[in-house]
Formats: structure tokens, C-alpha cells, sequence
């Protein structure tokens, strides 16, 4: 699978949707760990477990651009494809996630075009976690390029549960058998429920410490 050059874009090589999508990731990824340090300092408290990233194969993205009935050049993955780069966010509790989407979205050069929240409103698989769609600017030598950066953000309980049903979905190439699928969506309860205990405690740990403190 090829990806044909077209010259009326802005990017015109896979070399260079690599450069310029690395680039974006980079940017991101240092704009998290800058935050993740400030609140750090202030707060004394890291939201941030890890951080994780990736630039989607050119195959996967000639597959997902047939799928929606695209013809497979660079013009139309950057214009149709949403997830050429990706960043996961891991963090330890539910209101980190709303945390750290907040301060992702507060900075000036990252322009927010989309949110999916699936914490609030799940799949019907069960899946869980809090997707945002933005760009930033990637400066080259001779031009700007904003660059498309999906970036998800979830808990640990709800990453290592999203792992499972990903390697299912493969496995079973989406059609997995309905017992499976029922056993996912009670594990998928069993870690919201998992997140809401941890989340209490960590509070109540919290208020123990400030009381000592006070």
C-alpha cells in the first residue's frame, strides 16, 4: 500500500508527514511534562502517570482512507485523517483527566476542534476515556504547519481495559463472540468502579493530610 504524492499540499512526502507529525508530538509532549512539573511544585501532587505516543502506520492510514472512500494521497490523509499522530495520556484518578484537559486546552499556540468525552457517555462497549482533537504549530524553515494532534486521556484501570479490547477487537477482527463481549462490559463497571473507590480514598488521604497540617 502507497500513499500517492499530490503537490497542491502543504505537506508533499511521507518524510515529511513524519517530520511534521513527530514534530506536533514533541510539542505536546513537552507542554505535558512542563505542566505536570508545575503542578508538581504548586500543588506538590504529579496527575500525570505517563505519556505515550505514536504515528500511525502508513498503512493503517491507506486503510482507514479506502474504508471512508478517499483516494489514498498525502492531500487527503492530512485533510481526512484525524489520528496520524497520537498521544495517550495516563493518569491516576478520574479528575485528573478533566485537570489536565483543561490546562491542554488553556494553552495559547493549541487550538481545541473537537471533544469526545466517553467518561461521561461510554460506548456501548464499555470503553471509557476522554478524547481531544487540536493542532499546533509546527515551525519549519519556510512555513507553518498546523498539525492535527489526537490526544487521549484516561487512567491507568481504564487504559490497561482498553489494551484487552483492542488486542479482542483484532483478534476477533470486530466480531467478537457476545459472551466476550458481556464480559467486557462488567469488566469495563468493575473498573469504573475501581476508579470512583480509588478516587475516594486518595481524597480522604488528602483531607487527613490537610488536617495534620492545619
Amino acid at each position: 500500500m502507497e500513499l500517492k504524492v499530490e503537490r497542491d499540499s502543504d505537506i508533499e512526502s511521507w518524510m515529511e508527514v513524519t517530520l511534521v507529525y513527530n514534530s506536533a508530538l514533541k510539542q505536546i509532549s513537552t507542554k505535558l511534562e512542563i505542566l505536570n512539573d508545575e503542578f508538581q511544585h504548586v500543588h506538590r501532587y504529579n496527575p500525570i502517570e505517563h505519556i505515550k505516543s505514536r504515528i500511525k502506520t502508513s498503512e493503517s492510514i491507506v486503510k482507514k482512507l479506502r474504508r471512508h472512500g478517499y483516494e489514498s494521497t498525502i492531500q487527503n490523509m492530512v485533510l481526512y485523517v484525524n489520528d496520524i499522530a497520537g498521544i495517550r495520556v495516563i493518569c491516576s484518578f478520574t479528575s485528573d483527566i478533566y485537570r489536565i484537559a483543561d490546562m491542554i486546552a488553556n494553552q495559547s499556540d493549541i487550538k481545541v476542534i473537537a471533544v469526545k468525552d466517553y467518561i461521561t457517555n461510554p460506548k456501548p462497549s464499555g470503553y471509557k476515556s476522554y478524547h481531544m482533537l487540536v493542532t499546533v504549530p509546527v515551525y519549519l524553515s519556510d512555513r507553518i504547519i498546523d498539525a492535527k494532534v489526537e490526544i487521549q486521556i484516561r487512567t491507568v484501570a481504564m487504559d490497561f481495559w482498553a489494551s484487552l479490547e483492542h488486542k479482542i477487537h483484532y483478534k476477533f477482527e470486530g466480531n467478537a463472540p457476545e459472551h466476550i463481549k458481556n464480559e467486557l462490559i462488567s469488566c469495563a463497571q468493575m473498573v469504573a468502579e475501581l476508579d470512583a473507590k480509588m478516587l475516594r480514598l486518595n481524597e480522604e488521604v488528602r483531607n487527613i493530610s490537610q488536617q495534620k497540617n492545619d
